[in-house]
């Protein structure tokens, strides 16, 4: 049903400078008014499910041409105290969000698609993820607009951000071609990673069928599906678990090719999924890794409840 087999092709070294989150976040902290997550707000709420995706890159400019180009987002320029950051729409409809922070002279960081996880009380999952072996990384603080969130490091190293949405979550419906569709923990430990994020976020966790030595879980809540968990490739000892994030597409072959037409790279070439559609890893032209992934309109992502 989802991907399963990413983590195994990822070169050496990709993720092994995995972004220094403790260094990139505080930009965050700077009083940019940032967009909300539900634009008019609501009053949905769905504890565990990613409701948003946002790029810390060091060329801004360099990286909305280059989504415009594969997707045909527009975007929203905001720009205080130094920090610029656009939002990205796709057809009117708030998709991303993408963030400059400059890398210091003779460093190296890679570029990040940080995953934003639903929760009700920001403050409360932190004790929760540091009492199960979490690290703070970036203490729960206020955004305008937005909420309040926290950055965290999980048990294994996969980085992710918790967010008490100030507008609600946004409804359980299927991304489009060109919207974010599904989200992967690639990690040393899946049955850990899995137990951490279930005490975490409350999920159901369901063991689905894979090859010998690789697991894949299923991780739902609100007999929703919401991510998966992988198991990182152990003949590459440079790979670091991560939060892989997938974009909708209808055609994962021709959008590998564009991708490398506009100067990014295809990590994993197109491959048939386990629900019939193809799925690749490309990065972005400054590095940034995200995921291909087509999916049938016919597919649901619920979940029936036993």
């Amino acid at each position: 049903m989802k991907p399963d087999r990413v983590g195994r092709f990822l070169r050496q070294g990709l993720f092994a400078a995995f972004f220094c989150v403790a260094n990139a976040m505080p930009g965050m902290a700077a009083p940019l008014q940032l967009p909300a997550i539900v634009e008019p707000a609501g009053q949905e709420h769905h504890l565990g499910k990613i409701v948003f995706v946002e790029l810390v890159t060091p060329d801004l400019a360099a990286a909305k041409k280059f989504y415009a180009g594969l997707f045909g987002w527009t975007y929203r320029d905001i720009q205080a105290g130094g920090t610029k950051y656009a939002e990205a729409f796709l057809d009117g409809r708030p998709v991303s969000g993408l963030m400059h922070k400059d890398v210091p002279a003779g460093e190296h960081r890679q570029p990040v698609w940080l995953s934003f996880f639903a929760v009700g009380d920001v403050d409360a999952a932190k004790k929760i993820a540091v009492q199960n072996g979490a690290k703070v990384l970036f203490e729960p603080h206020n955004v305008p607009n937005r909420g309040q969130e926290a950055v965290f490091a999980d048990p294994q190293g996969a980085v992710f951000v918790a967010l008490a949405s100030s507008s609600g979550d946004p409804p359980d419906v299927l991304a489009a071609p060109g919207e974010w569709i599904w989200s992967s923990l690639i990690t040393s430990d899946p049955d850990a990673g899995a137990a951490f994020y279930q005490k975490l976020f409350n999920y159901e966790v369901f063991e689905l069928p894979s090859t010998p030595g690789v697991q894949h879980l299923l991780l739902a809540s609100d007999d929703y599906a919401r991510a998966s968990v992988n198991t990182l490739p152990v003949n590459i000892p440079k790979a670091r678990p991560h939060w892989l994030n997938y974009v909708r597409v209808e055609d994962a072959v021709k959008m590998s090719a564009k991708v490398v037409e506009l100067g990014g790279r295809v990590l994993v070439e197109p491959q048939v999924d386990r629900h019939g559609g193809k799925v690749a890893v490309v990065a972005d032209p400054l590095g940034a890794p995200f995921g291909l992934l087509e999916w049938p309109d016919a597919e649901s992502k619920e979940v029936p409840s036993e």
